[in-house]
């Protein structure tokens, strides 16, 4: 592939998408810009995402602070106070929490930005932005960005914003580095299938929500079609879809798969369809399918690999179109974006389909 910065591209839409810090046409300006390394291309992305987030307001929370102060506040510190013979000067030491930006993820923030704007593969042009975002972090601490402890950052609709940002400062930590291997670039292998999995759901739903919401994208739970009412249908486990795409009477049901390995092999080297993701998805077909006419499809939709065979099915199992198919983030976006339109052809009559 002539442009090895494709892949890394796609990387940053899918993040922007997944976690909706884009909207309508500014992913075309953004997957058509050019970055010349990897960690430019995330300066970039902490130039925006840090900025809107000024413009909103950094998030703020109580911290626990301890200090010697003239008057009461919070709880007294009786030990504490003795210790140091505070009451000796009229003082007290008192615990109190203060409401204030120097939380652990504004720390995280300001330490990965001033990384970057040491690190010699980050253009002068960014860096001087990255310098602007600066002063308004001036209350937070700045920490070493080995110290930071990722698995305890929490998320909540308050600091929501913040979860693209610190899952970008985590890859600039870790190690999102360039490795050759056929001519594209690819993430390091610290990065797990899980953790791409969710994030590539959350693509393909915000991908459908920002570009077809004609089509009503969600993420429902199927209810089980049961023959009748049970006391104990608490006990089923529940089927909560990646993707429902609805049109004209039509439901597509897209299950998001990123995995290493697209397909299974058998006994006897036979590369097939994983068979728990086929009955999975079929599953959640047939219950959608309540009135039996096959109006609801179901499609696995992998993330394509390097593997010779890859999932291309496409059949009608008890009047419902099942298949399976992979989407090549490796190519340039515009490509992508076709096979993603393409998936939206699901929604149309299979019969009308082979008729044309």
């Amino acid at each position: 592939m002539n442009d090895p910065s494709i892949m890394v591209r796609n990387v940053y839409v899918m993040m922007a998408y997944a976690f909706r810090a884009i909207r309508g046409d500014g992913t075309d300006r953004i997957a058509a810009e050019r970055f010349d390394h990897i960690h430019d291309l995330l300066a970039e992305i902490l130039v925006r995402g840090v900025g809107a987030q000024v413009k909103r307001g950094l998030h703020r929370d109580y911290l626990h602070r301890s200090d010697e102060i003239a008057t009461v506040r919070g709880r007294i510190d009786v030990t504490g106070s003795i210790a140091i013979r505070s009451n000796t000067r009229g003082r007290l030491v008192c615990e109190f929490d203060e409401y204030e930006p120097d939380t652990p993820h504004n720390r995280a923030l300001k330490s990965i930005i001033v990384l970057l704007i040491r690190h010699s593969d980050v253009a002068m042009a960014r860096k001087d932005a990255l310098r602007r975002l600066l002063p308004y972090l001036d209350a937070v601490t700045l920490v070493a960005p080995a110290s930071i402890r990722w698995d305890l950052l929490t998320y909540h609709r308050a600091n929501a914003a913040y979860r693209l940002l610190l899952g970008v400062c985590e890859l600039i930590v870790r190690g999102l580095l360039p490795s050759r291997d056929s001519g594209t670039m690819k993430l390091t292998s610290w990065v797990s299938d899980d953790a791409m999995n969710a994030l590539y759901e959350r693509f393909l739903r915000e991908y459908y929500r920002v570009h077809h919401p004609e089509l009503s994208p969600a993420a429902p739970t199927v209810d089980w079609d049961l023959d009748e009412p049970s006391g104990n249908r608490l006990q089923l486990p529940s089927m909560r879809t990646d993707v429902t795409l609805r049109s004209r009477g039509r439901t597509l049901i897209i299950d998001a798969k990123y995995y290493s390995h697209t397909m299974q092999t058998g006994a006897w080297g036979k590369a097939t369809v994983h068979s728990t993701n086929l009955y999975q998805v079929f599953s959640y077909v047939k219950n959608e399918d309540t009135r039996r006419d096959g109006s609801v499809s179901g499609l696995l939709l992998y993330a394509h690999t390097d593997a010779v065979e890859q999932p291309d099915l496409d059949v009608v199992i008890q009047g419902n179109r099942i298949g399976a198919r992979t989407l090549d983030l490796n190519r340039p976006w515009e490509y992508v974006r076709t096979q993603l339109e393409d998936v939206v052809g699901w929604l149309e009559d299979r019969g009308a389909l082979l008729a044309r």
